[in-house]
């Protein structure tokens, strides 16, 4: 019973410690643009611009084309 009880707290402390370390990364910029042509379809072009806990930033670009 004991052996249980400390592998589950050893298990809790290893995820609670990497949630920690690891941080959350933080929104700077967000845009998003769509642009119908004439036939219908819709280009959606996405940009994202995140800052992680460790001052790394990081730019994301995604293009969607949704025709009729």
């Amino acid at each position: 019973m004991k052996t249980c009880k400390a592998i589950i707290l050893g298990a809790t402390s290893t995820v609670a410690m990497s949630l920690l370390l690891a941080g959350c990364a933080r929104e700077i910029s967000h845009t998003e643009t769509n642009k119908v042509k004439s036939d219908g379809t819709v280009d959606t072009k996405e940009k994202t611009v995140t800052q992680s806990s460790d001052g790394t930033v990081t730019k994301t670009e995604e293009s969607k084309t949704t025709r009729p």
